[in-house]
């Protein structure tokens, strides 16, 4: 299983144009610390790539990584970026299918129906989009893996997270359940010729019984890093709310993740990183911290092979 990391912060990005925190402040300083909007690239077949979500920095990823460029010759126009899996509708990993809009052959984009109903009935993205290219739907199964397309080596699955839905659609009714915990979902992705599994996971407010498994069961866990811990948003002065309160399980103290990512025997990285996390100085202690609990941060770029 071979996968790419096109970026690793949370919304806004880093440094966040509107921010002048010290991480923001930071990463102008020293641009090896920039960090684009979390996502991923996964190979599904040879010349065929699917990204995990699509988002604003989607065109300078693509870039920035050279087996999702077109190829040379008479078909020029011909992206091995085949499709694009949805882990839930937010901004931040929607907008960019906007800016697939000069695919020749369309867009597929999985993902599950309450995440598929915002995107159509609240952003009208395919009703945007429809003058320039198509887009296919296809869901999202929960817990049974399917290939990522025909003839792929590679199967993914969902793993319910959360029902929190993205403010554009809170109170809007749409086709699916209002009610589902599948607004937001975990990847579960599976190599059956060789047993190889990943889980991924940018945004996380619940650990599930589901989730434990998935997790406890993967080579590697790409998990939620977006706060250090529980007070940051309030500490950092841009929310009255704390981690936990915004939707996301922080990564250290009582309620934080780390302890039990620690014991996991696969690779665990955190990613999703919000612009005020510590974690964005390479110098900080908490990296210290992070090594001595054996977890690293996911960093922009990085090749992953399972």
């Amino acid at each position: 299983m071979l996968l790419q990391v096109l970026g690793t912060a949370a919304g806004g990005g880093l440094p966040q144009w509107n921010c002048a925190c010290p991480e923001c402040a930071g990463a102008r300083a020293h641009p090896e610390r920039r960090r684009r909007h979390a996502a991923l690239a996964v190979h599904a077949r040879e010349g065929q790539w699917y990204l995990v979500n699509a988002t604003p920095d989607i065109g300078d990823q693509i870039e920035a990584a050279p087996a999702l460029h077109p190829g040379a010759g008479p078909d020029a126009r011909r992206s091995p970026v085949a499709g694009v899996v949805l882990t839930d509708a937010e901004l931040d990993h929607t907008l960019g299918l906007a800016r697939l809009r000069e695919a020749r052959d369309g867009v597929e984009v999985l993902a599950t129906a309450p995440v598929r109903d915002a995107v159509r009935e609240g952003l009208r993205l395919d009703a945007v989009l429809e003058p320039y290219t198509r887009v296919r739907w296809r869901g999202l199964p929960l817990g049974r893996g399917v290939p990522l397309t025909d003839g792929s080596g590679i199967h993914v699955a969902a793993v319910p997270v959360s029902a929190k839905r993205p403010r554009y659609a809170v109170g809007a009714d749409t086709a699916s359940d209002t009610g589902s915990d599948t607004w937001s979902i975990a990847l579960r992705l599976t190599e059956p010729a060789t047993g190889r599994t990943l889980l991924y996971a940018p945004s996380l407010a619940v650990w599930s019984d589901a989730l434990d498994e998935a997790a406890r069961t993967a080579d590697c866990v790409i998990v939620d890093g977006t706060f250090w811990d529980d007070d940051e948003p309030v500490r950092a002065g841009f929310s009255t709310r704390t981690a936990t309160g915004m939707g996301h399980r922080p990564i250290a103290g009582p309620t934080g993740t780390a302890h039990r990512l620690a014991r996991l025997p696969g690779r665990v990285l955190y990613t999703h990183l919000n612009n005020t996390n510590p974690l964005n100085d390479p110098d900080a202690e908490q990296y210290k911290l992070l090594a001595e609990w054996g977890l690293e941060v996911a960093a922009d770029g990085m090749v992953i092979e399972l």
